[in-house]
């Protein structure tokens, strides 16, 4: 039997201390090796924007290991992820 592959948008707004400790390049590079698309920014009010495309599978584990953060001094308190109907295809995970 064939897996089927579903593909998915989410917007999530990670929370913590996720600026000036490589979040988003951190962000960026599990993006690439998990097929994921789309971009990461900050905002103003101190936490990251990430609106990422990609296949189900793949999706669940860059989310699984986005909550974990990329070092010891970065730190998320919170994951706000909503799915999204997929709209438009990304070409690939830019830093804004």
């Amino acid at each position: 039997m064939k897996e089927v592959r579903i593909l998915r948008q989410v917007n999530v707004i990670v929370s913590g201390r996720v600026q000036g400790v490589g979040f988003r390049v951190f962000t960026q590079q599990l993006a690439v090796e998990n097929e994921i698309v789309g971009w990461v920014r900050n905002l103003d009010d101190g936490s990251v924007e990430i609106e990422a495309q990609g296949h189900d599978m793949m999706m669940e584990k860059f989310l699984k290991q986005l909550n974990k953060g990329p070092s010891f001094f970065a730190k998320v308190k919170n994951m706000e992820v909503t799915e999204k109907e997929v709209t438009h295809s990304f070409q690939k995970f830019d830093i804004k």
